[in-house]
């Protein structure tokens, strides 16, 4: 404990205020009520407005001093090795985003450059976070929502971060149901989206980008500006040339490659807006129910079957990118793609877009905001070393980031060798990426099918368990928050679990219709977006540094690795972290542009409107509990402010704060179910 809060800790503690907050829990009724308030203790207020101290749904009392401890029932479960956890959060943090997103932003902003920005904010932002969200969880034993116990006036933030994971959750596995789709049609030869021919094709579809216009009027060129056009091209551009104008003719015919129509036609079977929804695609659905039957095996069973499932799911796709790269550099035209993934462009840093796509893609890929970190650190073993886990863990999350790229541009790089055409026009990101250039990669290869179904599984293992953790997480949460002894409490974690995956199902429903895609891009966009994951990370550090304490935080996480952190975490949390996070916050809003589809279509109004209350339903959750909160207490505005950020101890605390802190055990009262305690610090 730093000496300042011991020094106030003694002028603030009386006796009146170690008799206060005792709570008593009527037998089955499994909600506290408080007793009879003590004389000259502060005016209190409990969740439902009345007098006595503050209340949480497991029964526990925040008092005004440092803290009232809650009895908990049963010690919690952990992990069976620390390796478990590890896997776990190398699971849900490396995911789709490190594959599909970070090689596109490398390239587009400055090859080799784009890692000082990004190094930058991974040690300003990233891991400051990262490792509160997961320190938070291994202190307070507890899930991404009752974590916030250590400043209950601020316990929106987890309901905040429970808003968004839901959402995630929801939308995050059409991916896997859109991969798992196309891993099914990996087993033909050739492959269904290498040819024309079929059912879902048009009249424009070719699988020859060489041949040269059927419209002659499309392109008037005389003979002798022909001639002299290819008279003063090199050999090389002579052929890009010839391409370029092949091209043009292909965009004035409006021909489309076999790859575009097997993703929009087939898969999608788009519709013309989101206002035409159209019907169900049943092999959608059947390909949606086997994916989240598979994601609720892997974690009905909490943590214990969560923590063997990720030792699969975590080190598979390792496996397969280097089979992939292994092949990809063997490929002609491999290096020319991994030298523009890499060539330095250093006027790239004087750009604000370069330093806000930096930091955007850290707060995506390390899962921050969502509570899952916090769930998955609540199953750590006090002295677990966090501090040290998430260094190592930052590391694995950036290496996989920059080692994939290699991956994406050695293909990529063929694919435009093939083709002849610069590599710009074939780089993509997200869906693009997965689901049009690297299919398209793949039908230029030998052995196609097999490198289409290991791509495929690969696409799916690595969002597989990015899904059910954060599903895990979810779960958690809920968990944590059921009154222990009410009906809905006794329910099983398998039965909630299974309650939650039904309804996520029953909402993924309008994203396998024909409309679907604008539902799934509406959600991406707003509902997870930059803007709310930004919005959380502030509020996180801000409640940390500022209400609870900096100092206050690091002697606790002392307390639990046996050492002090090194002081740039307490800096960043009060200072550099939200000023980072205001400014990308801000630029964001500032260059807002409204929702497209494809450049093409833009979403109506009420469909932009949709989009912002799904993400105010998250953003709101914060200040919104804190007015409630403080309207329902009672009391001054200081004595309210006192009581609502006193920190809500759990059981555990009593053995691992001693000896600073004496637990003293209050008289139980005349209900057996009444054991509750007062933490003096």
């Amino acid at each position: 404990m730093s000496p300042e809060l011991e020094e106030n800790s003694q002028d603030e503690i009386s006796v009146s205020q170690m008799e206060a907050g005792a709570l008593s829990e009527e037998e089955g009724g499994g909600s506290a009520r408080p007793l009879v308030p003590v004389l000259g203790a502060d005016p209190g207020c409990g969740e439902g407005g009345g007098a006595g101290p503050p209340q949480t749904q497991d029964g526990a009392a925040a008092g005004t001093g440092n803290g009232a401890v809650a009895g908990q029932e049963g010690e919690r479960e952990t992990w069976t090795r620390q390796m478990d956890f590890i896997m776990s959060c190398v699971g849900f943090a490396v995911g789709l985003g490190n594959v599909w997103r970070f090689p596109y932003l490398c390239y587009k902003n400055g090859g080799g450059v784009f890692l000082i920005p990004y190094l930058l904010i991974v040690f300003i932002g990233g891991i400051p976070v990262f490792f509160l969200e997961i320190a938070l969880g291994q202190f307070m034993k507890q899930g991404g929502v009752s974590a916030w116990n250590i400043a209950p006036l601020f316990k929106g933030l987890g309901l905040a971060s429970m808003v968004i994971v839901f959402f995630c959750n929801t939308y995050y596995i059409m991916i896997l149901v859109w991969g798992l789709y196309f891993f099914f049609h990996s087993f033909t030869d050739p492959l269904p989206w290498a040819t024309c021919g079929h059912p879902w094709n048009t009249p424009n579809c070719t699988q020859d980008f060489r041949r040269p216009c059927n419209n002659r009027s499309a392109l008037q060129l005389s003979a002798a500006n022909t001639s002299n056009l290819l008279s003063t091209l090199s050999p090389l551009n002579l052929t890009s040339s010839l391409l370029l104008i092949n091209n043009s003719c292909m965009e004035t015919e409006g021909l489309r490659s076999p790859v575009i129509e097997f993703w929009e036609r087939k898969v999608l079977r788009i519709s013309g807006g989101l206002h035409e929804p159209g019907v169900i695609c049943y092999e959608m659905v059947l390909c949606l129910m086997a994916t989240w039957v598979i994601v609720y095996f892997c974690m009905w069973k909490g943590v214990k079957s969560t923590g063997k499932v990720v030792y699969f799911t975590a080190l598979f796709p390792y496996l397969v990118l280097v089979v992939l790269l292994a092949h990809g550099i063997t490929l002609p035209g491999a290096l020319n793609g991994i030298v523009f993934y890499l060539k330095p462009d250093w006027s790239k840093l004087g750009e604000a877009q370069v330093w806000i796509d930096a930091g955007t893609q850290i707060f995506f890929s390390y899962a921050i905001g969502l509570g899952a970190l916090t769930a998955l650190g609540s199953y750590n073993r006090f002295h677990n070393n966090c501090y040290q886990d998430a260094f190592v863990l930052a590391l694995i999350n950036s290496g996989t980031s920059f080692f994939a790229g290699f991956v994406v541009f050695s293909v990529l790089g063929f694919m435009a060798a093939e083709q002849g055409v610069d590599i710009s026009k074939v780089a993509e990101s997200g869906p693009g990426l997965a689901f049009i250039a690297y299919p398209k990669a793949v039908t230029l290869m030998p052995l196609a099918p097999l490198w289409a179904a290991l791509f495929f599984f690969m696409l799916l293992i690595l969002g597989l368990d990015s899904q059910f953790v954060g599903v895990e997480g979810l779960i958690t949460g809920i968990m944590d928050m059921l009154p222990p002894k009410s009906a809905i409490g006794s329910l099983r974690r398998e039965v909630v679990a299974a309650i939650c995956c039904i309804i996520c199902f029953f909402i993924d429903l309008s994203m396998v219709t024909e409309g679907g895609m604008y539902v799934f891009q509406l959600f991406d966009y707003y509902s997870a977006s930059g803007i709310t994951l930004l919005w959380q990370a502030f509020w996180e550090c801000v409640v940390i540094a500022w209400v609870y304490g900096a100092d206050r935080f690091m002697d606790d996480v002392a307390r639990m690795i046996g050492y002090q952190p090194l002081p740039y975490m307490k800096w960043c949390w009060s200072y550099i972290t939200p000023f980072v996070c205001v400014a990308v916050f801000l630029f964001h809003v500032v260059n807002y542009k409204p929702l497209t589809y494809n450049t093409v279509y833009t979403y109506p109004l009420w469909g932009e409107a949709l989009g912002w209350a799904l993400a105010l339903s998250s953003m709101l959750c914060i200040p919104v509990t804190v007015l409630y909160k403080l309207l329902r207490c009672k009391g001054s505005l200081r004595e309210r402010w006192q009581h609502l950020t006193t920190p809500v101890w759990g059981r555990h605390h009593l053995e691992y704060l001693a000896p600073e802190s004496e637990a003293k055990l209050l008289p139980a009262a005349e209900t057996k179910s009444a054991l509750l305690f007062e933490s003096v610090i």
